[in-house]
């Protein structure tokens, strides 16, 4: 049967599919539009299964606060192009409509399912990696932060008072977390086994080291003592320098604002989110 080339562009403008994709599904559906939309979509998810393998590297964190949490939602896909697409940043709010409509707190086939018609129409990869819901307690302090590349995205909540001023530091540790990305919140959320290999590093710098190897046992384990402190100092949040005032640390500013709030204050939630990780 002949096909118009009225009916291709419609049904390509309603799919997303090629021209020829369009004729050649048209005539397998004997002009019925409908069904030539099926058979694309059909043909398309055949198509998404093959790339299920392809490594989805690139993508965007999209964040949404609401008064009483912050929900994330981590879209990943194969490539930077995409990751900019406006499709694809019209489907991360889409996604985070539908995690908080319907109180979702991890990826669900309600995230999978949405992401089907784009990746048909794009022909990449694409995956809900992470759903991520963090509840800010009544008389509690939320904020949360996203980077300008969107990969990389931080919520705190702190505990004790829900002053303004508690809400603005509660945004800088936002800020702070997403600038230094700690790989722990406290000395006590250190493994063990972590210290121990810093250790062996340390040990084996300061024994190849021919002025340090001749000084006596009690000052070398007081140098390695001090390169544990100091390591620590730099790996945990509350002990790093605050991204607003290098003079303090995260922790001592946090006593700052406590006075200045008059509340006791502490951190109830710390979150650091970064693309693929």
């Amino acid at each position: 049967m002949e096909i118009s080339a009225s009916d291709v562009k419609e049904l390509r403008e309603a799919t997303g599919a090629g021209l020829m994709e369009c004729k050649k599904a048209l005539i397998e559906a004997n002009g019925d539009k409908a069904e030539a939309a099926k058979i694309l979509k059909e043909k398309g998810l055949a198509a998404v299964e093959k790339r299920a393998e392809r490594a989805t590297s690139e993508g965007r964190i999209f964040v949404r606060k609401l008064d009483n949490k912050v929900v994330f939602v981590e879209l990943t896909c194969e490539t930077d192009f995409v990751a900019k697409n406006t499709d694809f940043i019209a489907l991360g709010e889409i996604l985070l409509d539908v995690t908080i409509e319907k109180g979702l707190t991890s990826v669900t086939e309600d995230h999978k399912k949405l992401l089907e018609d784009l990746q048909i129409k794009i022909r990449e990869n694409m995956s809900v990696r992470n759903v991520i819901v963090v509840d800010i307690p009544a008389g509690c302090a939320g904020a949360s932060y996203v980077h300008s590349d969107f990969k990389t995205a931080s919520c705190v909540v702190i505990k004790g008072s829900d002053a303004e001023v508690v809400k603005t530091f509660a945004y800088d540790c936002c800020l702070h977390l997403a600038a230094f990305t700690p790989a722990y919140i406290t000395k006590e959320d250190v493994p063990e086994s972590f210290i121990n290999e810093q250790k062996e590093i340390f040990k084996a710098q300061m024994d190849n080291d021919p002025k340090m190897a001749a000084k006596p046992d009690n000052v070398k384990e007081g140098i390695l003592a001090g390169k544990i402190k100091k390591l620590l100092a730099e790996s945990c949040f509350v002990d790093q320098m605050f991204v607003k005032d290098d003079k303090v640390s995260v922790a001592a500013k946090l006593a700052q604002v406590s006075k200045e709030a008059g509340a006791e204050l502490s951190f109830a939630t710390t979150k650091l989110i970064v693309l693929g990780k």
